[in-house]
Formats: C-alpha cells, structure tokens, sequence
C-alpha cells in the first residue's frame, strides 16, 4: 500500500466520522492520527502478519504497571530529556546540573529534615556499607541557596524500593531535605544495589529477543527545587558498578558519577559512631532561573505514588 493510501485510511479513521465535535482536543487528535498513520506505515513496511498483530495488542493488554519499565528500556525516558535539554537551549537556559531519568519508583509524601537526614532505618546496616552523602545547591547566579529542597530516594541492599517492596518500612530510604543557611545539605544511608526488571516480566519479554539485559547501575534519585529556579530531576550513579555505562535504562550520564571515598580513618569512624568503613560522596546541585515563558521539563506531570 502507498504511502498516501496509509494517509487517507488513518485520516479517514481518526478524523472521518466525529460524532460530538464539541469534545474534540486538536491537540489530542493530532497525535492519535500521526500515531495510526505511522503505525499502519510500519504494519505495511514490515508485513507484520495478523498473528503478530494481536500478540502485540495482548501484549500491550498485560503489559499494566511495567510501562514504566519498558518506557526507559527502549529509550523513551532518555529521549523526552533530551528534547527538554534541546527546548531548554533554544531559550537560553542551558547550563546547570545534567538532567536524567525520573524513573518509575518515586513515592510523594517523604518526611522532611532541616540540612541532615538519616534515610535508612537502621534494618540494612549489616548487609551494606554505611553512605554519607553531602553538598550544596547554588542558583543560577553561582551563590548558595538556603532553604532549597533536595527530595532523594533509593534502593535497599537487595536493589528493592521501600513502598514497591512492603518488606520495608514506610519511607525507608527517602526523605526531602531542606538546605540550611548556607545552602548545605547531607544525608546517611547505606550504598544501594543496582536493580533489574523482573526476569519473567513483560518488559524482558521485549528485551530479550533484542539480545538485551534489563539492569540498572546502583543509583540515587533526586530532586533539586528552590524558590525562582527550575525544578532539577536527576540520579548520580556509583561508581565501579558493573553497569554503570551499561544502564539498560540510558540514564548514565557524564558528569553524575561523583567519585566516591572510603573512609577508614580511626577517628573519622569514631566521630561517625561507626567500627567499620564507610562510603562518602560530595556532589553539588546548580540549578538554573526560572523563566515567565514555561518551558517544558521543569515540573512534569505524570502519575506517581502517594505514601
């Protein structure tokens, strides 16, 4: 089929018969039809048989909460930041801390701190390597910005989310901190575990037959806002992980893998009331202006959870 009969069918199909044209949304409509009309291009180009047809459709029927999986694993996420890094450019807002992936396991309603936070209850300190996390978020003019809010989430030990794993206490591993007067802040935890898709989930379904892994390096999530700066959503990745230039989510990024130091000084171990060493990372937040004209990226809205 010709490309301008694929055309006519999909324009006919989305735009043909409207049976309340009060309710149409241009913008929703345009979308749809690109989609079909691509859609049926790639159907017509491949020769996609109807057997491999419904298998997607059923696929797409079960496929359920792993979208937020299979999103960053065929690249998606990874793309729509580089279109907001693009839109940020072309308004002059470039500049500031690397962006990366949200992912699909934040939980709003994180318990807030004043400059320091402990994230871990206290339940994974033998299974893992004491972390302590610090640094400073600086606004888009170079200086120190009190009262910024630094939101930060990771995985346990065993790569498992609190909220997602209910084995785990409520918050386990997330907190917001709020930088102190001289824009500081600094947090204690233990060194995460990278994760992978589940083995028998839909999401490897599709990654396997790609000839690909579904793991993620071991990371930590974060949001940077502060008042008259644009909302920062990034992850810093550990360094030395097996997989961290081959996150099978395409969220590794120069320039968010700080370099990370273990502390086995006597006296630092006893100033820390610990007996064995531990992990420190120094990283800092910039962030850059706000503007009155929005440009997208900044505050996204999507679905999330609610602890």
């Amino acid at each position: 089929m010709e490309r301008s009969q694929i055309e006519a069918l999909a324009t006919q199909f989305i735009k043909g018969k409207i049976d309340f044209p009060e309710q149409v949304n241009p913008r929703v409509q345009a979308i749809v039809l690109r989609i079909v009309t691509d859609l049926m291009q790639t159907i017509n180009d491949l020769k996609i048989t109807a057997d491999e047809y419904w298998t997607g459709v059923e696929f797409i029927g079960d496929l359920g909460k792993e979208a937020g999986l299979l999103s960053p694993g065929l690249g998606f996420d990874h793309f729509m930041d580089l279109m907001i890094e693009e839109d940020l450019k072309a308004a002059g807002l470039d500049g500031g801390t690397i962006r990366t992936i949200e992912g699909p396991l934040y939980v709003a309603g994180a318990p807030e701190e004043k400059g320091f936070a402990r994230l871990d209850d206290g339940t994974d300190v033998d299974n893992g390597t004491v972390l302590f996390m610090q640094g400073t978020v600086y606004g888009n003019d170079g200086k120190p910005l009190p009262n910024a809010k630094v939101e930060v989430w990771h995985a346990n030990s065993l790569g498992n989310y609190s909220f997602f794993d209910e084995s785990q206490s409520d918050f386990n591993l997330r907190r917001s901190i709020i930088t102190d007067e001289n824009g500081h802040y600094a947090f204690r935890s233990i060194v995460p575990l990278g994760y992978s898709v589940p083995p028998d989930g839909m999401t490897q379904k599709v990654l396997g037959p790609l000839g690909r892994h579904g793991h993620r390096p071991a990371h930590i999530h974060f949001f940077a806002s502060a008042e008259g700066h644009r909302k920062l959503t990034t992850q810093i990745n550990i360094d030395g992980d097996e997989y961290l230039w081959d996150d099978f989510a395409f969220a590794s990024r120069e320039g968010l893998v700080p370099e990370v130091t273990m502390v086995e000084d006597a006296e630092q171990l006893t100033e820390k009331a610990l007996d064995k060493p531990y992990a420190s990372i120094d990283f800092d937040f910039h962030l850059v202006k706000d503007i009155d004209t929005p440009v997208q990226g900044s505050e996204v809205e999507r679905r999330r959870a609610q602890g």
